[in-house]
């Protein structure tokens, strides 16, 4: 076997990390601290416009973002995370990615933003429903 030095991580260890590791040492508590953590994240590489969002995401690895062009209400927004690996989507917790999300869109917009991950597994994707209360000023 050929010896080969890498700096960069591997999709593999990234993997390891996030599905194995993680879930194990957060137990029942690992969607809400992914939640919290992805908001942290935001708030440490803040975006400038929604539209950085999907380039963000593939920067980080974290798949390919594309916002939902269907029906949307001036409170709310819809975005589709495409995964290439059906497994990982299964065992896979995307609240780190939702707070992440909201985040950014509480800090774009001004307003109190919750998001809120969904599993389509058939469809292989995350569909992310942002919303922001219009009353809730931040």
């Amino acid at each position: 076997m050929d010896k080969q030095t890498n700096d960069a991580p591997t999709r593999l260890g990234y993997e390891i990390i996030r599905d194995h590791v993680l879930p194990n040492i957060l137990g029942k508590h690992e969607d809400e601290i992914l939640y919290w953590s992805g908001k942290d994240i935001a708030r440490k590489f803040p975006i400038f416009s929604i539209d950085e969002l999907p380039d963000f995401f593939r920067e980080a690895g974290w798949g390919s973002l594309v916002a939902h062009e269907g029906k949307t209400a001036k409170d709310e927004a819809v975005f589709i995370l495409e995964q290439s690996d059906t497994t990982s989507l299964k065992n896979r917790s995307y609240n780190l990615e939702a707070g992440f999300i909201a985040e950014q869109f509480q800090k774009l917009n001004g307003f109190l933003t919750e998001c809120y991950g969904e599993k389509l597994p058939k469809e292989n994707h995350v569909r992310f429903l942002v919303k922001w209360d219009l009353k809730t000023k931040i």
